[in-house]
């Protein structure tokens, strides 16, 4: 397809017609994609960029094999999951088959927000509880059931949480209430959601279920401590509620170990329902929910049947087979992992040498940088991570930061990046950081010379070259210095010149 519009035109037009809801990553100079491969996008002009975000395009961008399978499926057939039809079957079965044996009936739907909340409508349907348990932070999708439960989005706003949803700390062992000095951190945080289901069953509530992403992406790249688990099942069961596993982020391979992330949990652990999406169908639009016999069967009982016109169609079953055979013939998950531990080997030694870093955590192709003023407190360093993805961005590396306070660098690409690309990214991001540590330096010296009693300033065009105060980042950071929760920046009170 032809460019029809420059630049600059696409994103006026975008402005206009799509409205301000839908940002775009870097809110000043946003790159224009046209086409991509692997795990390489390209601009306009043609300039290649590393994509170090894309936990859609899993198996690679545009992978022929894929692309393929979708275009000899629609040649002959697409049409709704009324009609017998042998994709769906033969999907279902292959997918089952990477799960535990107890998950074995599966739903299909078009996307992540579709299938978390069908996961929600299952729970609730199978006790006839209604109250759900999830954690800070989290994000579940876009869907008003999934807002309702997802502190990322609605703590945004006026934080009018339901009455019906409950939040629990994130098991955060590095910047939580329990760190990794603590004796027993999975004990002690699934405590906290032992007290939350004793405090709802004092008030007459009955919890239905608690929802967690196997690791919390949107919260930071928290990757939870070994047994949490299994605690929070037996509290959550206790009281009839079920474990929902949300993987549309994480599946499918990404931690390499393990096909699921909730499977580094051990062997003992089993969701009662499991959700997935994104990297399904590789930017096919295709999600599902897994649960047991007993969990559907209950939703069945009821007699409201779930019908999708577009889950499981010809077309998207085809496309979701081809993607798990490439993970299996290119060992995407042996990729996973002695790419991943390379990456976080290289990554270390920058943390060593870095003092921005306060520290590396992630499993295989899930890796997050969590920045920081001072290591000893652990404070974020938000601005200090806006500046770098920008100045990544024009080494032509994509990142991008989340968190609580949007300070960590997460990095999640497809699933065929390479020991190289893991060099050329550790290497553009020590010239960046190298430059902003030498300009915080020469501020911080700048400041002892004037003999100005305190340590820190706010920055005043945080970062200068990077945001306006009409940005997304910039409304936010606003919002939280107005709700008191403003964080102090270290000491760049000058536009960065790097």
């Amino acid at each position: 397809m032809c460019e029809l519009y420059s630049k600059e035109d696409t994103l006026a037009l975008r402005g206009k017609h799509i409205g301000p809801s839908c940002k775009v990553f870097f809110a000043k100079d946003p790159v224009k994609i046209v086409r991509a491969e692997r795990q390489y996008m390209f601009d306009e002009r043609g300039q290649r960029y590393l994509d170090c975000i894309n936990n859609v395009a899993h198996v690679g961008h545009c992978h022929p094999q894929v692309v393929e399978a979708a275009h000899r499926q629609m040649e002959l057939l697409n049409t709704n999951s009324r009609f017998l039809h042998d994709n769906m079957v033969a999907y279902a079965q292959r997918l089952a088959a990477t799960l535990p044996q107890q998950l074995c009936v599966c739903y299909f739907t078009n996307s992540g927000s579709e299938a978390n909340d069908l996961a929600l409508r299952l729970a609730r349907q199978f006790r006839g509880h209604q109250d759900v348990i999830t954690l800070d932070h989290a994000y579940h999708g876009h869907l008003s059931s999934l807002i309702e439960i997802s502190p990322y989005k609605f703590r945004k706003g006026k934080d009018d949480k339901k009455e019906f949803v409950h939040v629990a700390p994130v098991p955060d062992t590095y910047r939580g209430k329990y760190r990794e000095n603590h004796p027993d951190p999975a004990g002690a945080y699934a405590d906290e959601v032992k007290k939350i289901i004793e405090e709802t069953r004092a008030s007459g509530r009955k919890i239905a279920a608690f929802i967690t992403e196997s690791m919390q992406s949107c919260g930071g790249q928290i990757i939870p401590p070994a047994g949490y688990f299994q605690k929070v099942a037996e509290h959550v069961r206790s009281v009839g509620g079920v474990f929902i596993a949300d993987e549309v982020q994480v599946g499918f391979g990404r931690v390499g170990k393990c096909f699921w992330s909730f499977q580094m949990q051990g062997e003992d652990f089993v969701p009662d329902i499991v959700t997935m999406g994104k990297p399904m169908g590789n930017g096919h639009p295709m999600a599902c929910v897994v649960t047991t016999k007993e969990i559907a069967e209950a939703f069945h009982s009821s007699g409201m049947e779930y019908f999708n016109t577009y889950g499981g169609n010809p077309v998207s079953c085809a496309v979701g087979l081809a993607v798990l055979d490439i993970i299996e013939e290119e060992d995407l998950r042996g990729n996973a992992v002695r790419v991943g531990n390379y990456l976080t080997e290289l990554l270390n030694k920058q943390k060593a040498k870095h003092m921005l870093i306060g520290d590396i955590r992630g499993v295989g192709l899930f890796i997050g940088i969590d920045l920081v003023q001072d290591r000893e407190r652990r404070t974020p360093a938000t601005a200090e991570a806006q500046h770098i993805i920008y100045k990544m961005k024009e080494k032509r590396v994509l990142l991008s930061a989340d968190g609580p306070h949007r300070n960590v660098l997460k990095i999640k690409p497809p699933m065929c990046f390479t020991a190289e690309d893991a060099e050329f990214v550790v290497e553009q991001l020590d010239g960046v950081l190298t430059v902003l540590e030498e300009s915080i330096r020469s501020q911080t010296k700048l400041v002892i010379s004037e003999n100005i009693p305190h340590r820190t300033k706010m920055l005043k065009e945080s970062p200068g070259d990077l945001l306006d105060e009409n940005t997304p980042e910039a409304t936010e950071n606003a919002s939280r210095k107005r709700n008191g929760e403003c964080i102090k920046h270290s000491l760049l009170s000058k536009r960065l010149k790097t």
